[in-house]
């Protein structure tokens, strides 16, 4: 079975990495260096993820709206 999940790359300039979060799954996070290793790594948190909480007995969450990110000018 496939899912689709929508994953939140948040920059570290400081550290050159991003942190990676997945929304509908609480706790669903990784990090890489580079884009392409941030996606990898997404998926291989969240088939970890999704084993764990099938072994567990809990459910899985299906996204069903996809989150949006905005960027808006503000004078300050």
């Amino acid at each position: 079975m496939s899912r689709a999940y929508t994953i939140i790359l948040e920059p570290n300039p400081d550290e050159g990495i991003y942190t990676v979060t997945v929304p509908w799954l609480p706790g669903c996070i990784t990090q890489g260096r580079t884009v392409d290793e941030c996606i990898d790594r997404a998926k291989e948190a969240i088939a970890v993820w999704i084993a764990d909480a099938i072994a567990a007995g809990e459910s899985i969450p299906e996204e069903t709206e996809h989150p949006q990110a905005i960027v808006v000018d503000v004078a300050a």
